[in-house]
Protein backbone atom coordinates (compact mmCIF):
# COMPACT_ATOMS: atom_id res chain seq x y z
CA UNK A 1 0.00 0.00 0.00
CA UNK A 2 1.21 3.17 -1.51
CA UNK A 3 0.58 6.80 0.64
CA UNK A 4 0.62 9.65 -0.31
CA UNK A 5 3.50 12.23 0.96
CA UNK A 6 1.73 16.12 -0.30
CA UNK A 7 5.50 17.34 0.66
CA UNK A 8 8.12 15.43 -0.57
CA UNK A 9 10.34 17.91 -1.93
CA UNK A 10 12.65 18.46 0.87
CA UNK A 11 9.86 18.63 3.44
CA UNK A 12 8.50 21.86 2.25
CA UNK A 13 5.01 22.30 0.95
CA UNK A 14 6.05 25.14 -1.73
CA UNK A 15 8.86 23.60 -2.95
CA UNK A 16 6.50 20.32 -3.74
CA UNK A 17 4.02 22.46 -5.21
CA UNK A 18 6.52 24.19 -7.52
CA UNK A 19 7.73 20.49 -8.65
CA UNK A 20 4.05 19.66 -8.74
CA UNK A 21 3.47 22.58 -11.21
CA UNK A 22 6.30 21.32 -13.40
CA UNK A 23 3.92 19.44 -16.16
CA UNK A 24 1.43 22.56 -15.80
CA UNK A 25 4.18 25.01 -16.75
CA UNK A 26 5.50 22.75 -20.11
CA UNK A 27 1.77 22.50 -21.09
CA UNK A 28 0.98 26.46 -20.80
CA UNK A 29 4.95 26.45 -22.54
CA UNK A 30 4.02 24.48 -25.49
CA UNK A 31 0.82 26.01 -26.55
CA UNK A 32 1.50 29.90 -25.75
CA UNK A 33 4.95 30.30 -26.38
CA UNK A 34 6.43 27.24 -28.89
CA UNK A 35 2.31 27.45 -30.13
CA UNK A 36 2.24 23.45 -31.27
CA UNK A 37 -0.85 21.39 -31.59
CA UNK A 38 -2.48 20.64 -28.55
CA UNK A 39 -1.90 16.90 -29.33
CA UNK A 40 1.28 17.48 -28.99
CA UNK A 41 1.69 20.03 -25.78
CA UNK A 42 -0.67 17.32 -24.29
CA UNK A 43 1.48 14.31 -24.75
CA UNK A 44 4.31 16.67 -23.60
CA UNK A 45 2.38 17.45 -20.35
CA UNK A 46 2.06 13.65 -19.93
CA UNK A 47 5.13 12.64 -20.22
CA UNK A 48 6.39 14.86 -18.05
CA UNK A 49 3.86 14.36 -15.43
CA UNK A 50 5.08 10.71 -15.19
CA UNK A 51 8.90 11.79 -14.68
CA UNK A 52 7.61 14.58 -11.88
CA UNK A 53 5.45 11.42 -10.69
CA UNK A 54 8.54 8.49 -10.78
CA UNK A 55 11.09 11.22 -9.79
CA UNK A 56 9.52 14.02 -7.69
CA UNK A 57 6.54 12.19 -5.70
CA UNK A 58 8.16 8.86 -5.83
CA UNK A 59 5.19 6.40 -6.76
CA UNK A 60 5.60 3.21 -7.99
CA UNK A 61 5.81 2.98 -11.66
CA UNK A 62 3.60 0.15 -12.01
CA UNK A 63 1.33 2.47 -10.08
CA UNK A 64 1.90 5.51 -12.47
CA UNK A 65 0.90 3.71 -15.73
CA UNK A 66 -1.74 2.28 -14.07
CA UNK A 67 -3.30 5.89 -13.17
CA UNK A 68 -2.60 7.01 -16.84
CA UNK A 69 -4.17 4.28 -18.73
CA UNK A 70 -7.29 4.86 -15.99
CA UNK A 71 -7.20 8.66 -17.35
CA UNK A 72 -6.47 7.60 -20.73
CA UNK A 73 -9.76 4.96 -20.60
CA UNK A 74 -12.06 7.90 -19.06
CA UNK A 75 -10.61 10.37 -21.44
CA UNK A 76 -12.26 8.00 -24.43
CA UNK A 77 -15.53 7.10 -22.74
CA UNK A 78 -17.54 8.47 -21.86
CA UNK A 79 -16.12 12.22 -22.41
CA UNK A 80 -14.54 11.56 -26.20
CA UNK A 81 -17.24 9.53 -26.90
CA UNK A 82 -19.89 12.28 -26.44
CA UNK A 83 -17.85 14.30 -29.30
CA UNK A 84 -17.86 11.93 -31.40
CA UNK A 85 -21.18 10.99 -31.58
CA UNK A 86 -22.59 15.20 -31.65
CA UNK A 87 -20.32 15.41 -34.19
CA UNK A 88 -21.17 12.31 -36.09
CA UNK A 89 -24.73 14.19 -35.69
CA UNK A 90 -23.74 16.84 -37.16
CA UNK A 91 -22.14 15.40 -40.06
CA UNK A 92 -25.47 13.55 -40.65
CA UNK A 93 -27.10 16.95 -41.21
CA UNK A 94 -24.77 18.41 -43.62
CA UNK A 95 -24.19 15.29 -45.48
CA UNK A 96 -28.13 15.26 -46.18
CA UNK A 97 -27.98 19.03 -46.94
CA UNK A 98 -30.41 19.98 -43.59
CA UNK A 99 -27.87 22.08 -42.12
CA UNK A 100 -28.51 24.32 -45.06
CA UNK A 101 -32.06 24.67 -43.99
CA UNK A 102 -30.83 25.44 -40.48
CA UNK A 103 -28.65 28.03 -41.52
CA UNK A 104 -31.55 29.65 -43.77
CA UNK A 105 -34.01 29.16 -40.49
CA UNK A 106 -32.13 30.71 -38.33
CA UNK A 107 -30.61 33.44 -41.11
CA UNK A 108 -34.32 34.37 -41.03
CA UNK A 109 -34.49 34.77 -37.77
CA UNK A 110 -31.31 37.24 -38.27
CA UNK A 111 -28.73 37.61 -40.19
CA UNK A 112 -26.66 39.59 -37.08
CA UNK A 113 -23.72 37.63 -36.22
CA UNK A 114 -24.26 39.03 -32.44
CA UNK A 115 -27.53 37.46 -32.22
CA UNK A 116 -26.67 34.56 -34.02
CA UNK A 117 -23.71 34.05 -31.32
CA UNK A 118 -26.38 34.73 -28.51
CA UNK A 119 -29.25 32.48 -29.46
CA UNK A 120 -26.86 29.34 -30.19
CA UNK A 121 -23.60 29.93 -28.74
CA UNK A 122 -25.37 30.74 -25.42
CA UNK A 123 -29.08 29.60 -24.94
CA UNK A 124 -29.10 26.79 -27.40
CA UNK A 125 -25.68 25.97 -26.07
CA UNK A 126 -26.76 25.95 -22.56
CA UNK A 127 -29.45 23.85 -23.03
CA UNK A 128 -27.55 21.02 -24.40
CA UNK A 129 -24.92 21.97 -21.35
CA UNK A 130 -27.85 21.27 -18.80
CA UNK A 131 -28.87 18.33 -20.56
CA UNK A 132 -25.69 16.37 -21.40
CA UNK A 133 -22.46 18.41 -20.79
CA UNK A 134 -19.24 16.73 -20.89
CA UNK A 135 -18.14 18.77 -24.48
CA UNK A 136 -21.33 18.40 -25.86
CA UNK A 137 -22.45 22.11 -25.67
CA UNK A 138 -18.94 23.03 -27.26
CA UNK A 139 -18.82 20.36 -30.04
CA UNK A 140 -22.64 21.29 -31.32
CA UNK A 141 -22.67 25.23 -31.19
CA UNK A 142 -19.62 25.27 -32.53
CA UNK A 143 -20.26 23.08 -35.59
CA UNK A 144 -23.56 24.85 -36.05
CA UNK A 145 -21.71 28.68 -36.11
CA UNK A 146 -19.36 27.27 -38.47
CA UNK A 147 -22.02 25.98 -40.66
CA UNK A 148 -23.76 29.82 -41.03
CA UNK A 149 -20.89 31.37 -41.93
CA UNK A 150 -18.76 31.71 -38.78
CA UNK A 151 -14.71 31.35 -39.26
CA UNK A 152 -13.33 28.76 -37.38
CA UNK A 153 -11.57 30.55 -35.17
CA UNK A 154 -14.37 32.93 -33.63
CA UNK A 155 -16.91 29.93 -33.81
CA UNK A 156 -14.54 27.98 -31.55
CA UNK A 157 -13.60 30.94 -29.54
CA UNK A 158 -17.47 31.95 -29.08
CA UNK A 159 -18.74 28.84 -27.73
CA UNK A 160 -15.96 28.42 -25.59
CA UNK A 161 -16.30 32.02 -23.76
CA UNK A 162 -20.10 30.88 -24.07
CA UNK A 163 -20.17 27.73 -22.47
CA UNK A 164 -19.35 29.15 -18.97
CA UNK A 165 -22.18 30.23 -16.53
CA UNK A 166 -24.61 26.84 -17.16
CA UNK A 167 -21.24 24.47 -16.62
CA UNK A 168 -22.08 24.24 -12.85
CA UNK A 169 -25.28 22.86 -13.56
CA UNK A 170 -24.23 20.61 -16.74
CA UNK A 171 -25.53 17.16 -17.54
CA UNK A 172 -28.51 17.35 -15.19
CA UNK A 173 -27.18 19.08 -12.25
CA UNK A 174 -24.46 16.10 -11.42
CA UNK A 175 -21.34 18.99 -10.36
CA UNK A 176 -23.59 19.80 -7.98
CA UNK A 177 -24.77 16.34 -7.04
CA UNK A 178 -21.34 14.88 -6.70
CA UNK A 179 -19.95 17.97 -4.85
CA UNK A 180 -22.42 17.16 -2.26
CA UNK A 181 -22.01 13.23 -2.09
CA UNK A 182 -18.05 14.16 -1.95
CA UNK A 183 -18.68 16.82 0.65
CA UNK A 184 -21.44 15.76 2.98
CA UNK A 185 -23.25 19.08 2.58
CA UNK A 186 -27.22 18.96 2.11
CA UNK A 187 -27.26 19.41 -2.40
CA UNK A 188 -30.24 22.00 -2.19
CA UNK A 189 -27.87 24.32 0.34
CA UNK A 190 -24.87 23.96 -2.65
CA UNK A 191 -27.00 23.73 -5.39
CA UNK A 192 -28.47 27.51 -3.46
CA UNK A 193 -25.04 28.86 -3.66
CA UNK A 194 -23.83 28.13 -6.39
CA UNK A 195 -26.84 29.33 -7.94
CA UNK A 196 -26.28 32.84 -6.35
CA UNK A 197 -22.31 32.88 -7.60
CA UNK A 198 -23.99 32.08 -11.11
CA UNK A 199 -26.57 34.27 -11.26
CA UNK A 200 -24.47 36.99 -11.05
CA UNK A 201 -22.10 35.76 -13.96
CA UNK A 202 -25.14 34.84 -16.71
CA UNK A 203 -26.25 38.10 -16.47
CA UNK A 204 -22.99 39.05 -17.68
CA UNK A 205 -21.77 36.59 -20.02
CA UNK A 206 -23.82 37.34 -22.88
CA UNK A 207 -22.81 41.15 -22.37
CA UNK A 208 -18.85 39.87 -22.37
CA UNK A 209 -19.77 37.60 -25.46
CA UNK A 210 -21.06 40.30 -27.55
CA UNK A 211 -17.95 42.77 -26.44
CA UNK A 212 -15.60 40.65 -27.27
CA UNK A 213 -17.40 40.19 -30.50
CA UNK A 214 -17.90 43.91 -31.64
CA UNK A 215 -17.35 46.49 -28.42
CA UNK A 216 -18.76 47.94 -26.34
CA UNK A 217 -20.99 50.20 -28.84
CA UNK A 218 -22.16 46.94 -30.98
CA UNK A 219 -23.20 45.41 -27.87
CA UNK A 220 -25.10 48.63 -27.01
CA UNK A 221 -26.61 48.16 -30.71
CA UNK A 222 -27.98 45.10 -29.35
CA UNK A 223 -28.95 45.40 -26.09
CA UNK A 224 -32.78 44.72 -26.12
CA UNK A 225 -31.29 40.85 -27.35
CA UNK A 226 -28.84 40.92 -24.95
CA UNK A 227 -30.76 41.96 -21.38
CA UNK A 228 -33.89 39.05 -22.91
CA UNK A 229 -30.83 36.32 -23.22
CA UNK A 230 -29.29 37.03 -20.01
CA UNK A 231 -31.96 38.15 -17.39
CA UNK A 232 -34.46 35.45 -18.30
CA UNK A 233 -31.48 32.53 -17.95
CA UNK A 234 -30.01 33.99 -14.88
CA UNK A 235 -33.70 34.80 -13.39
CA UNK A 236 -34.28 30.77 -13.97
CA UNK A 237 -30.74 29.14 -12.89
CA UNK A 238 -31.14 31.86 -9.36
CA UNK A 239 -34.92 31.05 -9.12
CA UNK A 240 -34.63 27.05 -9.96
CA UNK A 241 -31.33 26.47 -8.38
CA UNK A 242 -32.55 27.97 -4.59
CA UNK A 243 -36.24 26.48 -4.72
CA UNK A 244 -36.05 23.53 -6.86
CA UNK A 245 -32.90 22.01 -7.15
CA UNK A 246 -29.69 21.10 -9.42
CA UNK A 247 -31.05 19.00 -11.86
CA UNK A 248 -33.33 21.52 -13.65
CA UNK A 249 -31.63 24.42 -13.46
CA UNK A 250 -30.13 24.94 -16.96
CA UNK A 251 -32.46 23.07 -18.90
CA UNK A 252 -34.82 25.59 -17.87
CA UNK A 253 -33.41 28.59 -17.79
CA UNK A 254 -32.37 27.76 -21.45
CA UNK A 255 -35.53 27.26 -22.91
CA UNK A 256 -36.36 30.49 -21.47
CA UNK A 257 -33.64 32.72 -22.71
CA UNK A 258 -34.36 30.91 -26.25
CA UNK A 259 -38.03 32.10 -26.05
CA UNK A 260 -37.19 35.20 -24.58
CA UNK A 261 -34.36 35.39 -28.10
CA UNK A 262 -36.73 34.10 -30.29
CA UNK A 263 -39.62 36.65 -29.54
CA UNK A 264 -37.26 39.80 -29.23
CA UNK A 265 -35.79 38.92 -33.24
CA UNK A 266 -38.88 38.37 -34.50
CA UNK A 267 -40.37 41.70 -33.20
CA UNK A 268 -37.02 43.59 -33.33
CA UNK A 269 -34.25 44.04 -35.48
CA UNK A 270 -30.58 46.32 -34.69
CA UNK A 271 -30.19 48.78 -36.85
CA UNK A 272 -26.99 47.55 -38.85
CA UNK A 273 -26.23 44.43 -39.61
CA UNK A 274 -22.99 43.35 -37.79
CA UNK A 275 -20.34 40.88 -39.86
CA UNK A 276 -17.10 39.41 -38.24
CA UNK A 277 -13.94 39.46 -40.10
CA UNK A 278 -13.30 36.25 -42.18
CA UNK A 279 -17.17 35.71 -42.41
CA UNK A 280 -18.48 33.42 -45.43
CA UNK A 281 -20.91 35.88 -47.16
CA UNK A 282 -24.32 34.31 -46.80
CA UNK A 283 -27.55 35.92 -49.01
CA UNK A 284 -28.45 38.73 -47.32
CA UNK A 285 -32.77 37.40 -47.90
CA UNK A 286 -32.17 33.57 -46.74
CA UNK A 287 -34.14 30.97 -49.27
CA UNK A 288 -37.65 29.97 -47.59
CA UNK A 289 -38.57 26.85 -46.78
CA UNK A 290 -41.54 25.19 -45.69
CA UNK A 291 -42.66 24.27 -42.65
CA UNK A 292 -42.19 20.53 -43.14
CA UNK A 293 -38.96 20.97 -44.42
CA UNK A 294 -38.21 23.41 -41.64
CA UNK A 295 -39.00 20.75 -39.08
CA UNK A 296 -37.34 17.63 -40.82
CA UNK A 297 -34.10 19.99 -41.09
CA UNK A 298 -34.23 20.11 -37.53
CA UNK A 299 -35.19 16.34 -36.94
CA UNK A 300 -31.78 15.27 -35.77
CA UNK A 301 -31.17 18.39 -33.21
CA UNK A 302 -35.17 17.68 -31.98
CA UNK A 303 -34.27 13.91 -31.60
CA UNK A 304 -31.20 14.90 -29.65
CA UNK A 305 -33.15 16.86 -27.18
CA UNK A 306 -35.70 13.99 -26.88
CA UNK A 307 -32.81 11.71 -26.26
CA UNK A 308 -31.02 13.23 -23.75
CA UNK A 309 -33.67 14.69 -21.72
CA UNK A 310 -35.16 10.65 -21.51
CA UNK A 311 -31.54 9.94 -21.02
CA UNK A 312 -31.03 12.04 -17.59
CA UNK A 313 -35.21 11.10 -16.91
CA UNK A 314 -33.86 9.19 -13.32
CA UNK A 315 -36.44 6.44 -13.63
CA UNK A 316 -35.46 5.55 -16.91
CA UNK A 317 -31.64 6.29 -16.13
CA UNK A 318 -32.13 3.98 -13.73
CA UNK A 319 -33.17 1.18 -15.70
CA UNK A 320 -30.22 2.45 -17.86
CA UNK A 321 -28.05 2.25 -15.10
CA UNK A 322 -29.00 -1.74 -14.42
CA UNK A 323 -26.56 -2.21 -17.75
CA UNK A 324 -23.70 -0.42 -16.41
CA UNK A 325 -20.46 -2.00 -15.64
CA UNK A 326 -17.95 -1.59 -12.48
CA UNK A 327 -14.52 -2.26 -13.17
CA UNK A 328 -12.39 -2.15 -10.41
CA UNK A 329 -8.72 -1.00 -12.34
CA UNK A 330 -6.67 -4.08 -11.43
CA UNK A 331 -3.49 -2.60 -9.79
CA UNK A 332 -4.68 0.52 -8.65
CA UNK A 333 -7.73 0.60 -6.93
CA UNK A 334 -7.84 0.97 -2.82
CA UNK A 335 -3.50 0.36 -3.42
CA UNK A 336 -3.38 4.18 -2.51
CA UNK A 337 -4.16 5.75 0.91
CA UNK A 338 -5.15 9.55 0.56
CA UNK A 339 -4.15 11.43 4.18
CA UNK A 340 -5.09 14.70 5.95
CA UNK A 341 -5.76 17.18 5.62
CA UNK A 342 -6.78 16.30 2.12
CA UNK A 343 -8.99 14.02 3.81
CA UNK A 344 -10.42 13.83 6.80
CA UNK A 345 -8.71 10.46 7.91
CA UNK A 346 -6.43 8.05 6.20
CA UNK A 347 -8.33 5.78 3.46
CA UNK A 348 -7.73 4.17 0.39
CA UNK A 349 -8.31 6.00 -2.77
CA UNK A 350 -11.04 4.21 -4.82
CA UNK A 351 -10.26 3.55 -8.73
CA UNK A 352 -13.49 2.33 -10.25
CA UNK A 353 -14.15 2.71 -14.40
CA UNK A 354 -17.75 3.15 -14.74
CA UNK A 355 -18.60 1.79 -17.95
CA UNK A 356 -21.99 2.76 -18.32
CA UNK A 357 -22.20 1.87 -22.48
CA UNK A 358 -25.87 2.17 -22.05
CA UNK A 359 -26.97 4.96 -19.75
CA UNK A 360 -23.86 7.38 -21.54
CA UNK A 361 -24.99 10.83 -22.77
CA UNK A 362 -23.10 10.06 -26.03
CA UNK A 363 -24.89 6.71 -26.33
CA UNK A 364 -28.11 8.81 -26.74
CA UNK A 365 -26.49 11.52 -29.24
CA UNK A 366 -25.92 8.03 -31.15
CA UNK A 367 -29.35 7.01 -30.94
CA UNK A 368 -30.65 10.17 -31.75
CA UNK A 369 -28.32 10.40 -34.86
CA UNK A 370 -29.47 6.69 -36.21
CA UNK A 371 -33.15 7.50 -35.71
CA UNK A 372 -32.67 10.61 -37.45
CA UNK A 373 -30.66 8.62 -40.44
CA UNK A 374 -33.58 6.29 -40.76
CA UNK A 375 -36.16 9.27 -40.82
CA UNK A 376 -33.99 10.87 -43.20
CA UNK A 377 -33.95 7.93 -45.66
CA UNK A 378 -29.95 7.50 -45.56
CA UNK A 379 -28.61 4.11 -45.62
CA UNK A 380 -26.48 2.00 -43.93
CA UNK A 381 -23.95 2.39 -46.39
CA UNK A 382 -23.90 5.99 -46.12
CA UNK A 383 -24.00 6.40 -42.60
CA UNK A 384 -21.02 3.84 -42.56
CA UNK A 385 -19.54 6.40 -44.70
CA UNK A 386 -19.96 9.29 -42.62
CA UNK A 387 -18.91 7.48 -39.25
CA UNK A 388 -15.81 6.47 -41.02
CA UNK A 389 -15.15 10.43 -41.91
CA UNK A 390 -16.09 11.26 -38.46
CA UNK A 391 -13.37 9.14 -36.85
CA UNK A 392 -10.69 10.42 -39.36
CA UNK A 393 -11.64 14.07 -38.66
CA UNK A 394 -11.65 13.11 -34.72
CA UNK A 395 -8.35 11.10 -34.33
CA UNK A 396 -6.01 14.00 -32.88
CA UNK A 397 -8.66 15.69 -31.17
CA UNK A 398 -9.39 12.39 -29.48
CA UNK A 399 -5.86 11.92 -28.67
CA UNK A 400 -5.52 15.01 -26.84
CA UNK A 401 -8.58 14.39 -24.73
CA UNK A 402 -7.40 11.03 -23.83
CA UNK A 403 -3.32 12.51 -23.02
CA UNK A 404 -4.98 15.36 -21.04
CA UNK A 405 -7.01 12.91 -19.05
CA UNK A 406 -4.18 10.54 -18.65
CA UNK A 407 -2.28 13.93 -17.17
CA UNK A 408 -4.91 14.90 -14.80
CA UNK A 409 -5.45 10.81 -13.28
CA UNK A 410 -1.61 10.53 -12.63
CA UNK A 411 -1.58 14.09 -11.28
CA UNK A 412 -4.80 13.30 -8.45
CA UNK A 413 -3.21 9.33 -7.97
CA UNK A 414 0.38 10.45 -7.12
CA UNK A 415 -0.68 13.11 -4.85
CA UNK A 416 0.57 16.13 -6.91
CA UNK A 417 -2.44 17.90 -7.35
CA UNK A 418 -3.45 17.34 -3.83
CA UNK A 419 -0.01 19.60 -3.16
CA UNK A 420 -1.34 22.18 -5.48
CA UNK A 421 -4.37 22.39 -3.73
CA UNK A 422 -2.89 22.50 -0.57
CA UNK A 423 -0.41 25.43 -1.35
CA UNK A 424 -3.59 27.07 -1.93
CA UNK A 425 -5.12 26.45 0.83
CA UNK A 426 -2.31 28.24 2.72
CA UNK A 427 -3.91 31.45 1.61
CA UNK A 428 -5.34 32.19 4.91
CA UNK A 429 -7.91 34.60 4.76
CA UNK A 430 -7.65 35.04 1.35
CA UNK A 431 -8.99 31.64 0.74
CA UNK A 432 -11.90 32.49 -0.94
CA UNK A 433 -10.70 34.28 -3.55
CA UNK A 434 -7.95 31.15 -3.87
CA UNK A 435 -11.36 28.45 -3.73
CA UNK A 436 -12.17 29.93 -7.55
CA UNK A 437 -8.44 29.51 -8.47
CA UNK A 438 -8.47 26.16 -7.02
CA UNK A 439 -11.68 25.14 -8.95
CA UNK A 440 -10.61 26.68 -12.37
CA UNK A 441 -7.07 24.91 -12.04
CA UNK A 442 -8.94 21.09 -11.00
CA UNK A 443 -11.05 21.88 -14.61
CA UNK A 444 -8.12 23.37 -16.48
CA UNK A 445 -6.65 19.66 -16.06
CA UNK A 446 -9.74 17.49 -15.91
CA UNK A 447 -12.04 19.26 -18.26
CA UNK A 448 -15.29 18.38 -15.89
CA UNK A 449 -16.60 20.81 -13.37
CA UNK A 450 -17.61 17.69 -12.20
CA UNK A 451 -14.48 16.05 -11.77
CA UNK A 452 -12.90 19.02 -10.07
CA UNK A 453 -15.66 18.81 -7.44
CA UNK A 454 -14.35 15.43 -6.74
CA UNK A 455 -10.94 16.40 -6.77
CA UNK A 456 -10.99 19.38 -4.43
CA UNK A 457 -14.55 19.11 -2.62
CA UNK A 458 -13.28 17.84 0.27
CA UNK A 459 -10.63 19.82 0.70
CA UNK A 460 -12.36 23.16 0.55
CA UNK A 461 -14.94 22.21 3.35
CA UNK A 462 -11.64 21.01 5.43
CA UNK A 463 -9.86 24.44 4.94
CA UNK A 464 -12.90 26.67 5.13
CA UNK A 465 -13.74 24.93 8.35
CA UNK A 466 -10.06 25.40 9.69
CA UNK A 467 -10.20 28.88 8.87
CA UNK A 468 -13.84 29.02 10.59
CA UNK A 469 -15.22 29.88 7.15
CA UNK A 470 -18.78 28.31 6.03
CA UNK A 471 -18.00 25.47 4.02
CA UNK A 472 -21.18 26.16 1.92
CA UNK A 473 -19.41 28.71 0.54
CA UNK A 474 -15.60 27.24 -0.85
CA UNK A 475 -17.46 24.08 -1.84
CA UNK A 476 -19.49 26.41 -4.48
CA UNK A 477 -17.31 28.60 -5.22
CA UNK A 478 -15.02 25.28 -5.91
CA UNK A 479 -17.72 24.82 -8.19
CA UNK A 480 -18.88 28.01 -9.82
CA UNK A 481 -15.30 29.33 -10.59
CA UNK A 482 -14.09 26.05 -12.30
CA UNK A 483 -16.67 27.19 -14.75
CA UNK A 484 -14.63 29.61 -15.87
CA UNK A 485 -11.48 26.77 -16.54
CA UNK A 486 -13.72 25.05 -19.16
CA UNK A 487 -12.57 27.35 -21.79
CA UNK A 488 -8.97 26.39 -21.51
CA UNK A 489 -8.90 23.25 -21.03
CA UNK A 490 -7.02 21.16 -23.77
CA UNK A 491 -10.31 18.84 -23.92
CA UNK A 492 -12.86 21.47 -24.41
CA UNK A 493 -10.15 22.95 -26.90
CA UNK A 494 -9.76 19.69 -28.68
CA UNK A 495 -13.44 19.71 -29.10
CA UNK A 496 -13.90 23.23 -30.54
CA UNK A 497 -11.09 22.45 -33.28
CA UNK A 498 -12.72 18.99 -34.45
CA UNK A 499 -16.20 20.54 -34.48
CA UNK A 500 -15.44 23.45 -36.34
CA UNK A 501 -12.23 21.93 -38.70
CA UNK A 502 -9.65 24.40 -37.41
CA UNK A 503 -6.42 23.87 -38.82
CA UNK A 504 -3.72 22.65 -35.83
CA UNK A 505 -1.89 25.64 -36.16
CA UNK A 506 -4.53 27.63 -34.83
CA UNK A 507 -5.09 25.53 -31.73
CA UNK A 508 -2.35 27.64 -29.45
CA UNK A 509 -3.99 31.11 -31.03
CA UNK A 510 -7.22 30.03 -29.48
CA UNK A 511 -5.75 28.85 -26.42
CA UNK A 512 -4.39 32.43 -25.74
CA UNK A 513 -7.84 34.10 -27.00
CA UNK A 514 -9.63 31.88 -24.33
CA UNK A 515 -6.70 32.07 -21.51
CA UNK A 516 -6.83 35.51 -21.07
CA UNK A 517 -10.91 35.55 -20.55
CA UNK A 518 -10.84 32.58 -18.50
CA UNK A 519 -8.06 33.94 -15.74
CA UNK A 520 -10.20 37.44 -15.59
CA UNK A 521 -13.29 35.98 -15.11
CA UNK A 522 -12.39 33.01 -12.33
CA UNK A 523 -10.68 36.41 -10.86
CA UNK A 524 -14.42 38.10 -10.90
CA UNK A 525 -15.47 35.05 -9.24
CA UNK A 526 -12.97 35.10 -6.12
CA UNK A 527 -13.67 38.65 -6.29
CA UNK A 528 -17.51 37.50 -5.40
CA UNK A 529 -16.53 35.11 -3.14
CA UNK A 530 -14.90 37.03 -0.69
CA UNK A 531 -17.94 39.50 -1.27
CA UNK A 532 -20.13 36.45 0.03
CA UNK A 533 -17.20 35.62 2.84
CA UNK A 534 -16.77 39.36 4.43
CA UNK A 535 -19.25 41.59 3.16
CA UNK A 536 -22.70 39.49 3.03
CA UNK A 537 -22.16 36.10 5.41
CA UNK A 538 -25.47 35.89 5.75
CA UNK A 539 -26.44 34.96 2.15
CA UNK A 540 -24.75 31.96 2.27
CA UNK A 541 -26.81 29.12 3.13
CA UNK A 542 -26.05 27.62 6.89
CA UNK A 543 -23.70 24.25 6.74
CA UNK A 544 -25.07 21.60 8.65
Amino acid sequence: MWEHNYQPVGGSLGLSAIVAAIPLLVLFYMLGVKRKPSWLAATSALGTAFVVALLGFRMPAQLAITSVAYGVAFGLFPIAWIVFTSILLYRLTVDTGKFEIIKDSVAGLTNDRRLQALFIAFSFGAFVEGAAGFGAPVAVAAAMLTGLGFSPFYAAGICLLANTAPVAFGSIGIPVITLAGITGLPVLSLSAMVGRICAMVSVIIPTYLVVVMAGIAGAIEVLPAIVACGVTFAGAQFVVSNFVGPELTDILGALLSLAAMVVVMKVWHPKKIFRLEGDVPVAATPKRHSGREIFMAWTPYLLLVVFVLAWGYPPFKAQLDQFTVPLNVAGLHNAIQRVPPVTKAVSSYAAVFTFNWLSASGTSCLLAGMTAALLLGVSPKRYAGIYKATAKQLAFPIMTIASMLGVAYLMNYSGMTSTLGLAFAATGSAFPFFSAILGWLGVFLTGSDTSANALFGNLQVVTARALSINPVLTASVNSAGGVMGKMISLSSIAVAVAATGMKPSDEGKLFRFTLRHSILLATVIGIIAMGFAYLAPGLIPLAP
